[in-house]
């Protein structure tokens, strides 16, 4: 009973690394990704339709491949930037790969949302073109993007599973290899019961903050 306490601590220590690293660089990436998007758009801050479509173009073309097939199709570049295609760390390169356009699409909505008269009363105010993106397009977006990056991370919190069936550790794995392939219905409910747990606090916490940030 221990050692599967212990094997499930484990699973969920490796899900959290993987998708905590993973989401991070997706935020990272995918914010200015989305800011770029949306600015560069025509009769916009920065209108450059040449730069917005070939941007766009390349976030449809990564969510377009399903997740496995991407994790797979990676595999070089995987082996070449962490130096393995298997484990937490390798399954981190294609999550966010996967992760990042997906979240730049959501926050672009919640961008383009921004009421447009507040961004002309700050043109009519004077305000520099970057201040208005730092100063009113952004904090105005930052309830949905919270929301949307807390639907980004139940979705990378799936995916991982899915890598980890397919050698990256973490509770996929063990539900794969222990639950599986050994027929053991116990580890499948539990690491089911788990995975459900941590999709609701990510969603409670993340609606809540989003709720908060909308009052003001």
């Amino acid at each position: 009973m221990s050692l599967q306490i212990e094997r499930l601590w484990q699973g969920v220590q490796e899900t959290l690394l993987m998708v905590g690293v993973s989401s991070l660089a997706a935020l990272l990436l995918g914010l200015p990704l989305a800011i770029v998007l949306v600015i560069t758009d025509r009769q916009n801050l920065f209108a450059s339709p040449l730069l917005n479509r070939l941007l766009g173009w390349l976030v449809n073309l990564f969510r377009s491949v399903p997740f496995l097939i991407l994790m797979v199709a990676l595999i070089p570049f995987t082996r070449l930037v962490v130096g393995t295609s298997y484990g937490v760390w390798a399954a981190v390169v294609p999550l966010t790969l996967a992760a990042t356009p997906f979240f730049a699409r959501i926050a672009e909505v919640s961008l383009r949302e921004v009421d447009k008269g507040l961004i002309e009363a700050a043109q009519a105010m004077g305000f520099h073109r970057w201040h208005i993106v730092w100063h009113v397009l952004l904090p105005e977006a930052r309830p949905g993007i919270v929301s949307g990056f807390t639907i980004t991370l139940v979705t990378m919190i799936n995916a991982s599973a899915m890598a980890g069936a397919i050698g990256a550790g973490g509770l996929g794995d063990l539900a794969y290899r222990y639950g599986y392939q050994r027929f053991d219905t116990q580890v499948m409910i539990t690491v089911i019961a788990v995975l459900v747990a941590l999709v609701t606090l990510l969603q409670f916490f993340g609606d809540r903050l989003a709720r908060r940030l909308n009052r003001r």
